[in-house]
């Protein structure tokens, strides 16, 4: 089972989700595929995607995070024990979501909402220090990411596999060249 996660502001609408969508099912699995509508709060933000995990056993699930999808991902890949493949994730959401408190817009949906500190307090609470286990995590960051410092995701992921590439974008330009990849981790 793969399960995306989109990012801060996105959306199952979002170019990467609809990407994976159209290759799971055309390569006939989309059966094995869920991208869950992640609310704005991240701690209902966690119980979707947990409600989500009930339905499999975390040896057949890969969690795909991408930006704040990623520390979603991170987290619970750390609880439930599953593999998770970042793309252009956000390492420690909690400090780097401060210079956004206030009004907010949902790129695909056009919600809007306002980050208040208590997102950021319950952002803090799902905070990783450090993984426990590399192995369990793949990387894919893209040096010309305009919203994060590649760096930070290296290191942070530090012995876990990583794939880096020169240039790209916070979008992760090219992502569906890694689709096999995905799929073969």
């Amino acid at each position: 089972m793969i399960v995306y996660l989109h990012g801060f502001n996105s959306s199952p609408a979002s170019s990467k989700a609809r990407q994976l969508n159209a290759f799971m099912a055309h390569s006939g699995r989309l059966a094995d595929y869920a991208c869950p509508a992640l609310p704005n709060s991240p701690r209902a933000a966690i119980a979707a995607i947990e409600a989500e995990l009930a339905h499999s056993e975390p040896a057949t699930i890969t969690l795909v995070g991408s930006s704040l999808g990623g520390f979603y991902a991170t987290w619970l890949a750390e609880k439930h024990g599953c593999k998770a493949i970042l793309v252009n994730p956000a390492v420690h959401a909690h400090t780097l979501l401060r210079s956004a408190l206030g009004p907010q817009k949902n790129w695909h949906s056009g919600e809007q909402w306002t980050l208040t500190e208590a997102h950021l307090d319950e952002l803090a609470a799902l905070d990783v220090a450090r993984i426990s286990r590399p192995e369990r995590y793949l990387l894919l960051a893209q040096t010309g990411d305009e919203v994060l410092d590649y760096r930070d995701a290296v290191a942070y992921y530090a012995g876990a596999n990583q794939i880096i590439e020169d240039g790209g974008d916070h979008g992760f330009a090219g992502f569906e060249r890694h689709f096999q990849t995905l799929l073969d981790f």
